[in-house]
């Protein structure tokens, strides 16, 4: 073999070697890519400061638009506990919904009077909001917001702050926080609040915390800025009982304010969270 062949053989080489380098990295990067955004289940999707766990329905209904269920945990707790709760998981499925839990800063939430302030937390909700209708085709008009202990504190002051960026509200054993504000900007919502009458961790009354510097409210009292604001502070409640509840419900021009009260303590049920939806979809006709 000559060496002009030999030089010619060793030029091919060397361009078939770049040629497959380049078609490797061209395949390879989408893939990268597509590997860093997919999320869902116990891979978190994460956006702006924050990130969120997203569950799909099992069954997701071809028909209708996707609704979901946002969850916010309790103080120091983990969006990803959440996601892994089978109970949670289930009520999803059988409600055809996707089933969002939300991770807070360091565990926590910031509402007005809470102790921390790191996160514009209906700001972020609102981003969430719209990612999971970017990526998951969640109909944001079917969306509501639920959350346990420091994660219903948010709900509470979610619904206070802007009540139209979630179609209803179920707040699990935690209301306002003192000072209750006078009045709430935000038209009434649709709140199904559940609450337990042998709570110590959140009483009905409330309790300090920080050595006297903080004060949680008394879901009575939380419950009279929304009768107030309404015009209902002198209207009986119409009263009943469905299973382990008993509950007390207000009907105002607009929105629903009901009150569901159980003998137990410091406790959050997947059954609370799927009645709220149920009675929230009737009330807005999402079943048609």
């Amino acid at each position: 073999m000559s060496l002009a062949t030999v030089t010619d053989l060793s030029r091919r080489l060397s361009l078939l070697a770049g040629t497959v380098v380049l078609a490797l990295g061209a395949f390879g990067a989408p893939s990268q890519a597509a590997g860093t955004s997919t999320c869902g289940e116990e891979i978190p999707c994460e956006i702006g400061n924050g990130e969120y766990y997203i569950h799909l329905p099992a069954n997701r209904p071809a028909d209708k638009p996707l609704g979901a269920i946002f969850f916010l945990h309790g103080y120091k707790g983990k969006a990803i506990n959440e996601i892994r709760n089978q109970s949670f998981l289930q009520m999803a499925d059988d409600l055809g919904v996707a089933f969002v839990a939300v991770q807070g800063v360091n565990g926590t939430w910031s509402f007005p009077t809470s102790p921390r302030d790191l996160r514009n937390e209906p700001a972020f909700f609102d981003s969430v909001l719209q990612d999971l209708s970017d990526r998951f085709g969640v109909d944001r008009s079917r969306t509501m917001l639920s959350g346990f202990s420091e994660g219903a504190f948010m709900t509470w002051y979610t619904a206070c702050e802007k009540s139209d960026l979630f179609a209803g509200y179920a707040p699990i054993a935690g209301a306002f926080w003192e000072p209750l504000p006078e009045s709430c900007v935000a038209e009434t919502p649709y709140l199904f609040h559940v609450h337990g009458t042998s709570d110590t961790v959140v009483p009905l009354e409330g309790r300090w915390l920080g050595q006297g510097k903080w004060k949680q409210g008394d879901v009575f009292k939380s419950f009279d800025v929304w009768r107030r604001q309404t015009g209902l502070e002198d209207t009986e409640p119409k009263t009943y009982t469905e299973g382990n509840l008993t509950c007390e419900d207000w009907q105002p021009e607009q929105g629903f304010l009901e009150l569901c009260l159980h003998d137990g303590g410091h406790s959050v049920r997947a059954s609370w969270i799927k009645r709220a939806w149920n009675k929230l979809t009737e009330m807005k006709d999402w079943a048609t």
